[in-house]
């Protein structure tokens, strides 16, 4: 056992021997032989034991359990407590997810305090088979298939290379007692189904077959390595970063595909899953995209964060925009319409006409107070200047090529009537214009 660790540990530079290393334990077997295992093996570490206050008594027990062992060890250990059934219930997640960020935040934040340079966990090799089965019954993709990774940012799992029956014959071996959750012999995740009737029937059709799984997930890593450059690579070529037009209230980028590029690749939905999945889109949402992209432009696919849209023989994907609140502009001033959007309202005699997107000037006496800025709606009509005609906003934005990320965050200016008198970053209406007679200009300036 120590051996195999070590050289696990030497093989994926784990830790390094003049850090200090914080060891998670919970009292179970897999947690004490991996605090015993360090302590022998002579790195310099510090325990914490989280008490989620979920078992009652028995999570007082494992507490107890872990305090002892840190004791007789000398090892320094941190406790704390956290009501998981309140956090889960206010946070609206599950139990089992509430305990997981409750406990990696804490110990984050305890490794920043003390200054440690990882944080331990005792994930086994069985574990790591369990994570793949359950990505594979999920449909994830081939980075899903690597189980688990011996090292995530500050978080080291050092006893990937060995079994359960590993770590329990080497407790037995040195007369080492754990405590045991019993949740954990109840089948009600998807991880304890897996756990308790999968794999156990796996072993009996083919005995060798967790440890085959974890040798074949390696090997799906050492191919991911190979797929992850090729990915980006071609990624690179074909993906370009879109300003938002003149006018729009949302100044985030936004990136796209063309879809003929797209289509020419070897795979369009591996490269769209690659492309999209860390904008938070499910796998049965790519498949759907991937199953659309002959769609008229107009379609939007949702994520969390993000929404893609099929444009012109495109995807274009952007971050979720929530417009601001229409604004009332009741005289001349500076108006802070968004956090990084200014406007300037100022009168003027003279007639000069602006020719900057940013800047219009109007008829001073043709407008009528007060203004509002707001983003455009359905039905938006004006008469664009040098038109006699109205013309919808949307019929307008889709000639000027304006993409539909960008139209959902279009600015008009109108006034009193509703009317809208400049079209932002476009162009003013023409009912507003500056003519021979017009003595007084109201001007308009997009800071």
């Amino acid at each position: 056992m120590w051996s195999k660790v070590a050289d696990f540990i030497g093989r994926h530079q784990l830790l390094s021997r003049d850090g200090l290393h914080i060891v998670a334990v919970s009292g179970g077997a897999d947690s004490v032989a991996l605090l015993l295992v360090l302590k022998r093996l002579g790195y310099r570490i510090e325990a914490v034991h989280c008490n989620f206050r979920l078992r009652g008594e028995e999570s007082d027990r494992d507490e107890t359990f872990v305090c002892q062992l840190c004791a007789e060890q000398n090892v320094p250990i941190h406790r704390v407590h956290f009501d998981t059934k309140a956090y889960a219930s206010l946070h609206k997640m599950s139990i089992e997810m509430a305990a997981r960020e409750l406990r990696y935040r804490y110990f984050e934040q305890l490794r920043q305090d003390i200054g440690a340079d990882t944080i331990c966990v005792a994930h086994h090799r069985d574990d790591a088979v369990e994570t793949l089965l359950m990505n594979l019954m999920n449909g994830t993709g081939i980075h899903g298939l690597t189980g688990i990774r011996p090292k995530n940012g500050a978080i080291v799992r050092p006893l990937l290379c060995v079994s359960r029956t590993d770590i329990e014959e080497f407790l037995h071996s040195i007369g080492q007692t754990y405590v045991t959750d019993s949740t954990n012999a109840i089948d009600d995740v998807l991880r304890n189904k897996i756990r308790l009737h999968l794999i156990p029937l796996m072993h009996q059709i083919l005995p060798k077959s967790s440890e085959n799984i974890a040798k074949t997930a390696a090997y799906i890593k050492e191919v991911e390595k190979v797929f992850d450059v090729a990915v980006k690579s071609e990624l690179s070529k074909i993906v370009t970063k879109l300003q938002p037009s003149p006018g729009s209230a949302d100044h985030h980028e936004a990136e796209a595909v063309k879809l003929a590029d797209l289509q020419n690749l070897p795979s369009s939905e591996c490269f769209l899953f690659e492309w999209l999945r860390p904008f938070g889109f499910s796998s049965a949402q790519i498949l759907q995209i991937a199953e659309s992209l002959d769609a008229p432009t107009g379609k939007v696919f949702s994520s969390a964060s993000h929404q893609l849209f099929i444009d012109r023989e495109s995807l274009v994907v952007a971050s979720h925009y929530q417009p601001a609140s229409p604004m009332k502009i009741p005289e001349e001033g500076l108006y802070k319409y968004q956090e990084d959007i200014q406007f300037r309202i100022t009168f003027t005699n003279s007639v000069a006409i602006s020719k900057s997107n940013d800047c219009v000037t109007v008829d001073k006496e043709k407008v009528e107070f007060p203004l509002t800025i707001r983003i455009i709606q359905p039905g938006d009509r004006f008469v664009p200047f040098g038109m006699n005609g109205s013309k919808l906003i949307s019929d307008y934005l889709t000639d000027k090529k304006v993409s539909l990320w960008s139209k959902r965050s279009q600015m008009v200016v109108t006034n009193c009537k509703g009317e809208i008198v400049w079209l932002v970053g476009h162009r003013t209406d023409h009912r507003f214009r500056i003519t021979p007679t017009t003595t007084s200009v109201l001007k308009i300036e997009l800071c």
